[in-house]
């Protein structure tokens, strides 16, 4: 539906900041691929990264046009008819060419963008990528320059004579829960979680 179109890029960019997920979609040689993987937005672009031996990423930086998908689902929504039952959510696609990071600096930063967006201050704490490492990453950044998100939110919408049903309608709240961390079985009994492992800390960059 057109009205739940939206464009301005600071609601584009909270959604893809919420997100962790996404899906890239591209077609090669007439057969059609939607891949799952991690992403992380900086600024104007995204970036995905993965192994460089990967066919995706392969094929995604010789000019192939793609499709990154971000879905956050916010609520299941039961109206009294079964037409009517829907769900809120709020998406983003995002359509363009992706170009490969080689510059040695910049894949470190996306690096760098990839924990932070899951983990704020992991970067901080963990070895960083050997050279050899560097490598074997593949990391391709796409740009923001077309992109769109869609938002449903609210109550059930019934006809009219519906609401008069003895059927219950309304939402029920969706959300991506962090629980308990598990340690490592070989973790060192004296290296304490951190605390941004905690469900409900606030840590900040």
């Amino acid at each position: 539906m057109p009205k739940r179109g939206v464009y301005e890029r600071d609601a584009i960019n909270a959604i893809l900041d919420e997100g962790f997920l996404c899906h890239l979609g591209f077609a090669v040689e007439g057969q059609t691929y939607v891949i799952p993987t991690g992403y992380a937005r900086s600024g104007d672009q995204v970036y995905v990264h993965g192994s460089a031996a990967s066919r995706m990423l392969r094929e995604l930086i010789s000019a192939t046009p793609m499709c990154l998908t971000v879905t956050l689902l916010d609520g299941v929504v039961l109206a009294r008819s079964a037409f009517h039952h829907s769900m809120n959510y709020r998406s983003v696609v995002v359509l363009g060419e992706a170009r490969q990071v080689t510059e040695r600096e910049e894949k470190l930063e996306a690096l760098r963008c990839f924990t932070s967006h899951v983990l704020p201050g992991r970067w901080d704490e963990v070895r960083l990528p050997t050279d050899q490492e560097l490598k074997a990453t593949s990391v391709i950044a796409l740009p923001l320059n077309e992109a769109s998100a869609k938002v449903r939110s609210g109550p059930p919408v019934d006809d009219e004579p519906d609401y008069a049903l003895d059927i219950w309608a309304g939402i029920i709240p969706m959300r991506l829960v962090a629980g308990n961390p598990t340690p490592d079985a070989r973790l060192r009994p004296d290296i304490p979680a951190r605390k941004y492992l905690i469900p409900g800390a606030v840590v900040t960059e």
